[in-house]
């Protein structure tokens, strides 16, 4: 089995700063954009993608819809496994105003947030039933969050550089046996287009 992750395209909140979390914002015209370039490419490379699936939030499920239809391939019903962590009150604050209501170590404070343990957890539950449904050794994109692609990237392979997640970034893991190996991780070489625009 192959997976291809992804993060969804570029919001309004995104180009803000504000932490998102489980929001329910959608993409902006650029990650629209960003969406299309990407499943451009994915239309170009060799790979052939058997279906996709997405968080239930719209962000993740506009960017699905996107490359679905430009691959002609069938889009999954959402799965709330694959929604970006909770992060509770600091949910719709900028970097800003973190720091004006709970000062420069606002990281290490708790403010009702998923942890990685959990939010690692249920993204490895998705990823496990994924692979254990799946007698046809498919190919299947997933679309989802920053944070969480974070923590599911630790959990297939612990030896990944940890860096921020990007914007339609792709990431993509084949299965051998009972083990995740990393094939690419968190490419946005499709954007090179968007920039030179």
């Amino acid at each position: 089995m192959r997976i291809g992750l992804i993060r969804h395209g570029k919001t309004d909140w995104n180009a803000l700063g504000k932490i998102q979390g489980q929001t329910d914002t959608p993409l902006n015209e650029e990650g629209i954009r960003q969406a299309g370039l990407l499943a451009q490419r994915l239309r170009r490379e060799d790979v052939r993608w058997d279906a996709i699936i997405a968080s239930d939030l719209a962000r993740a499920d506009e960017t699905a819809r996107i490359i679905a239809q430009t691959l002609g391939i069938p889009q999954l019903p959402g799965d709330a496994r694959l929604r970006e962590r909770y992060f509770g009150e600091i949910e719709g604050t900028t970097e800003e105003e973190r720091l004006a209501r709970w000062g420069a170590d606002w990281r290490s404070q708790p403010h009702g947030q998923e942890s990685d343990e959990v939010l690692r957890g249920r993204a490895m539950a998705f990823v496990d039933d994924l692979a254990a449904h799946d007698a046809e050794n498919r190919s299947i994109l997933v679309v989802t969050h920053g944070s969480l692609l974070a923590q599911l990237l630790k959990g297939l392979c612990a030896e990944l550089a940890d860096k921020p997640i990007g914007n339609v970034s792709l990431s993509i893991f084949e299965r051998e046996t009972d083990r995740w190996q990393p094939l690419l991780h968190n490419c946005t070489l499709h954007l090179d287009d968007l920039a030179r625009a």
